[in-house]
């Protein structure tokens, strides 16, 4: 198991839409992979729902741990912890 600390740095933190891509990441590319993240006052859930991602109340400047276990965990760790620091810019809705 490999391990890496992360800052959100999405202004709205993670929320639905930056939950929804981080999940298809994790469901297309590492679908073998166990991924865990702990958030800072140290509940650790397994991401595997945008529930469970929407618990862990990752607002921007939030730092904390991402978790990966699976056969290419050094891809993994590295593609899904870049895309929990990573800006969305989402369009707004109309």
């Amino acid at each position: 198991m490999l391990e890496r600390s992360f800052t959100v740095r999405n202004k709205a933190g993670i929320h639905c839409r930056p939950s929804g891509v981080i999940l298809n990441a994790i469901k297309n590319e590492f679908p073998d992979h166990f991924f865990e993240v702990v958030n800072p006052s140290g509940t650790r859930l397994e991401i595997n729902s945008m529930l469970a991602l929407l618990t862990l109340e990752l607002t921007c400047g939030t730092t904390a741990l991402l978790r990966v276990e699976g056969i290419d965990e050094e891809r993994a760790l590295q593609r899904i912890g870049d895309l929990l620091e990573y800006e969305f810019d989402f369009p707004p809705r109309k």
